[in-house]
């Protein structure tokens, strides 16, 4: 009989931890530039403080603690309820930060010099000089609003909220794209906790979850534009570049790291824009160094065909990024010293796969360079 009862409570709360972790997966893990100047987008909005170049671990110890201690959280909040507990875990994931739940969200509260890093000037002032050409700027992130803030006042200084007319936290993405306004309100906040749910979103300020349809009624209103042009950074393909092109039609810049190679030149290291002439492009350069261990990301060459473009395979990364990236760049910190009017080659104006690559590329030897 013991036994029985055993077996039993092990099968329900198998049920249960598979049931939360299955609506978990449905809630946030959904399978799924050459401008005229009439055309020139009013919106920007950078997805995340990944996207932006602002965080960055330097410590793997850190980050393996940091996920360590997030998966422990959500399984024993999963644990507490099935699909109620997946739902609880979505809710109050961010007081996991101001409770110092697990190992990393204490350590980073503690000492966010280890694990970040600062945000560069130029990035900084690009941001200003998108606001003051009259662009309206949008933080969108999956973060909680607290540790939001934890990063965002390390990283950009504690006036970082000045920089943007819009923040957006907790977002969920994909969801935010893909789900109805009825499925995904946005909430107002208090003292970084959620508090009523929003039946449109009306005034700039602050937000919690939502979505991307309401938020694309509020950039109507502050444009007064019928079909105001969002350019949207991120650097996720599954939780930003796809949803946002696929279901939001957005243009996307998708912030790519493997674009500077594994030997390639450091962003400072790099040439001064003023030492260069104010319309003088930047020279072509390697799409990627290849990586002794793994090869290239992008294109393998077929050995019989050699020194020409048809000989190059396209990864399957490299299609997707082509597919629904309108450019690809390493870094904000790659552009941020262009002029805001410079005219970006977009991967849809060539028939090359690689034109929306920047800095600019060409082929050597059957391979991309």
């Amino acid at each position: 009989m013991q036994r029985c009862e055993e077996s039993t409570r092990k099968k329900r709360t198998g049920r249960a931890e598979r049931d939360g972790l299955e609506a978990l997966a449905r809630e946030q893990w959904l399978p799924q530039f050459t401008c005229e100047p009439s055309s020139r987008p009013t919106v920007f909005c950078l997805r995340t403080l990944h996207a932006s170049g602002l965080q960055a671990l330097r410590h793997g110890a850190g980050e393996r603690a940091g996920l360590s201690g997030v998966l422990r959280y959500r399984q024993q909040q999963l644990l507490a309820g099935g699909r109620s507990g997946s739902q609880r875990v979505l809710k109050s994931h961010g007081s996991s930060v101001s409770e110092n739940c697990g190992l990393y969200f204490p350590e980073i509260k503690r000492d966010p010099g280890k694990y970040l890093h600062r945000c560069p000037k130029s990035v900084r002032k690009w941001l200003q000089q998108l606001k003051s050409a009259g662009k309206i700027l949008l933080l969108i992130t999956s973060s909680h609003s607290d540790y939001c803030r934890l990063l965002c006042e390390y990283t950009l200084g504690d006036d970082f909220a000045d920089l943007f007319d819009i923040v957006i936290t907790n977002a969920l993405k994909p969801g935010f794209f893909s789900h109805s306004p009825s499925q995904r309100p946005f909430y107002t906040l208090k003292d970084d906790e959620e508090q009523e749910a929003l039946p449109s979103l009306d005034k700039p300020g602050w937000y919690s979850r939502g979505n991307a349809a309401h938020l694309y009624e509020l950039l109507k209103k502050m444009t007064g534009k019928p079909q105001p042009k969002v350019v949207y950074f991120g650097d996720s393909m599954h939780s930003d570049i796809f949803p946002a092109s696929h279901y939001s039609h957005w243009e996307t810049v998708l912030i790519l790291e493997e674009l500077r190679g594994e030997e390639g030149e450091k962003p400072e290291e790099a040439e001064p824009l003023e030492k260069r002439g104010k319309y003088e492009g930047p020279k072509a350069k390697p799409l990627n160094t290849l990586s002794k261990k793994w090869g290239s990301f992008f294109i393998d060459s077929v050995s019989e065909q050699k020194n020409t473009e048809d000989s190059l395979v396209y990864t399957w990364s490299s299609n997707k990024i082509s597919a629904y990236s309108t450019i690809a760049i390493p870094s904000i910190e790659a552009i941020a010293e262009l002029p805001l009017d410079y005219k970006f080659t977009r991967f849809s104006s060539n028939s090359s796969k690689t034109a929306g690559y920047y800095p600019l590329v060409h082929y050597t030897d059957g391979l991309i360079k």
